[in-house]
């Protein structure tokens, strides 16, 4: 079958990934979409068990940080456009294991790009998704896209580091590459390490919220088909060598959060919702909020449609419907890993 693009997603198997992937897959039958990924232990099968056997989807089992393998890739497939999602994301993780992060944040970014300004074809598009968290904390006014980085944990280091290696194939090659930075991103199939799930998977199991440290802090959070819909705008409309902020004005307080989730998921009335909170140590250095504007993305066209209300319902709709989707991770503090099987393997359950 012959294909009019040839998209490379990174980390297409995890969550912000994963539907991405599908939204690729559904509304383009005439793309061909590789899906490359390692299937940490924040990956399922099952987020993608819709289109596993659709025709232009393919999937690889493979390390990003793997220079062999990644080069394999772009000789052998044309590749128009790269999402580069693969990352690991865990704020609290990257306290504990820095190194980890650095090798798969900032070294896979390298061989990644390294690989797709040297293959065969020319590559169209290399979109490196980054995080609002690179900015570090604010609160009398929101960044845009011109802001000072300055990453406070380091996982945001990482993300900042990488975005450097990104703008040097800008300067240096004009190779087409976009920045995106966005907000926390939330809805279905979220491995259950963030705070929405985690809460939730907490409430499930009859144990308290557990809120980090006294300070108060807060979040701004887009759903997840807001920011595909943005990551396809980009692709589209977005100028290369350009940064754009991907956000909503909903800030939303941990604590409430956590309120708001008891009311949906307990029903207790208002009396009884403090006896499911517990106030448990933070973490060395917890940033407060990250407030960004995304004027500059609006300009190309793109809104976010789904409120706040809504996608809350949504999401715990979905947990509440699959509460078995994350029983296979028994220990979140032992991560499921797996060798990365040959170029060539299409991925079955």
């Amino acid at each position: 079958m012959d294909f009019s693009r040839i998209v490379l997603v990174t980390g297409g198997s995890g969550f912000i990934g994963s539907h991405l992937v599908c939204s690729l897959v559904a509304r383009h039958p005439g793309w061909k979409v590789i899906n490359l990924d390692n299937m940490d232990y924040c990956c399922s099968p099952r987020s993608l068990r819709n289109i596993e056997d659709k025709a232009n989807y393919t999937f690889i089992r493979g390390d990003v940080c793997n220079s062999r393998l990644v080069r394999h890739i772009f000789k052998t497939e044309n590749i128009d456009v790269v999402f580069h999602l693969a990352a690991k994301t865990h704020v609290e993780s990257s306290f504990e294991s820095p190194s980890s992060f650095q090798h798969v944040n900032v070294d896979g970014t390298r061989v990644l790009l390294g690989a797709a300004h040297q293959a065969p074809h020319q590559l169209q598009r290399f979109i490196y998704v980054s995080t609002d968290e690179v900015y570090g904390a604010g609160q009398d006014e929101a960044f845009d896209e011109g802001s000072p980085l300055r990453p406070s944990n380091p996982y945001a280091v990482t993300k900042a580091a990488a975005e450097n290696l990104v703008r040097f194939y800008w300067d240096n090659f004009r190779f087409p590459v976009i920045v995106t930075r966005s907000n926390n991103i939330y809805g279905p199939r979220q491995y259950t390490e963030k705070v929405i799930p985690r809460f939730l998977s907490l409430l499930q199991k009859n144990q308290k919220c557990t809120i980090q440290g006294t300070l108060p802090q807060s979040r701004h959070f887009l759903y997840i088909s807001d920011a595909v819909d943005a990551f396809l705008m980009v692709l589209e409309k977005g100028i290369v060598g350009e940064i754009y902020n991907m956000g909503t004005s909903c800030e939303i307080p941990i604590e409430q959060l956590a309120r708001e989730l008891i009311r949906r998921v307990k029903n207790v009335p208002e009396s009884e919702l403090d006896d499911w909170l517990a106030f448990v140590p933070g973490r060395p250095h917890v940033d407060l909020c990250y407030p960004i504007t995304s004027e500059k993305l609006q300009q190309l066209g793109w809104r976010a449609h789904v409120s706040w209300a809504e996608g809350l319902r949504q999401t715990v709709k979905w947990y509440e419907d699959n509460p078995d989707f994350w029983s296979d991770v028994i220990d979140e503090n032992r991560p499921i890993r797996s060798e990365p099987a040959k170029p060539s393997d299409k991925h079955q359950p």
